[in-house]
């Protein structure tokens, strides 16, 4: 899990990484939006080896939210 929050958060420039954690409310933060989105699911894929589509990561409230599905489609 820690791997993950450091992977996430470095999709993001100027947030930074002491400001995430499993209970992070990603969409919340000012630097969101759907670039950075795209980068997540970019990294998720070449990272994980899996593919999550922008309306389930929508769906997702924090970073754990996210990991549980990575971790539901390993």
């Amino acid at each position: 899990m820690e791997e993950f929050i450091k992977q996430f958060a470095n999709q993001f420039d100027e947030t930074d990484l002491s400001v995430f954690s499993a209970e992070t409310r990603f969409h919340d933060l000012e630097e969101w939006g759907s670039l950075t989105g795209f980068a997540i699911l970019n990294m998720i894929a070449k990272q994980y080896g899996v593919k999550i589509s922008p309306a389930e990561l929508k769906e997702c409230e924090t970073v754990q939210d996210v990991y549980n599905i990575v971790q539901a489609k390993k």
